[in-house]
């Protein structure tokens, strides 16, 4: 499986786009916010010839959802995502003003639930489902066993746990969530977060100030 990272909108979303030999893609949180930012992700996907079969999101914090509508119109997917954070999207005009974001002229909405041991296919591909709420109620993480992959939005950082003041945020309820699903994955599975830089489970087993 290959994986290309973009860094989008002012807040260095990451989103990921996988793919394998049969062409066939998902993409992770898309988080692209103008013509601009959505043109380098729709070159990428035809210059590679890829065809997109998921859009999936971590959770849906208005930064990793405003290429949403965007790739669901462009590709014929649907937003995928876990039902628990449908509040964050009718709340989306509010979060965006007090970030200092421009209005959306409409949120997108989640046209499939993804749930706690759910799985993802593409190509030859699986990501498992794994539901770790705190940071939101209905965030969940992609893991991808084959290539000890770890796709882990804003739950899991470098060094760091995702921010927990925010909307249906619970702090203890992220940090059980981590140590009882996260780390307990083989430690070298590389965690790929929703901001910043990649880091390793077995690192944050042994560094991360948080747990």
């Amino acid at each position: 499986m290959k994986i290309n990272i973009f860094e989008f909108n002012p807040i260095a979303e990451n989103t990921y786009l996988l793919y394998d030999d049969t062409k066939e893609c998902v993409i992770i949180d898309a988080g692209c916010c103008n013509d601009s930012e959505n043109k380098v992700l729709q070159n990428f996907i035809t210059d590679n010839g890829l065809t997109v079969k998921h859009l999936i999101n971590t959770h849906l914090h208005f930064d990793h959802v405003l290429g949403a509508s965007f790739v669901c119109s462009h590709f014929g997917v649907v937003l995928e995502a876990n039902a628990a954070d449908k509040f964050l999207l009718e709340g989306m005009p509010a979060q965006m003003k007090m970030f200092g974001f421009p209005p959306v002229a409409a949120a997108p909405v989640i046209g499939k639930e993804l749930n706690d041991g759910d799985v993802v296919e593409f190509g030859k591909q699986k990501l498992h489902v794994l539901h770790v709420p705190g940071h939101s109620p209905g965030h969940v993480v992609f893991y991808h066993k084959e290539s000890d992959s770890l796709f882990t939005g804003d739950v899991l950082f470098r060094e760091s746990i995702g921010r927990t003041d925010l909307a249906g945020g619970n702090h203890q309820q992220l940090v059980t969530g981590i140590k009882k699903k996260l780390l307990t994955l083989p430690p070298q599975t590389t965690v790929y977060p929703g901001h910043g830089p990649a880091t390793t489970i077995g690192f944050e087993a042994e560094n991360n100030p948080y747990l």
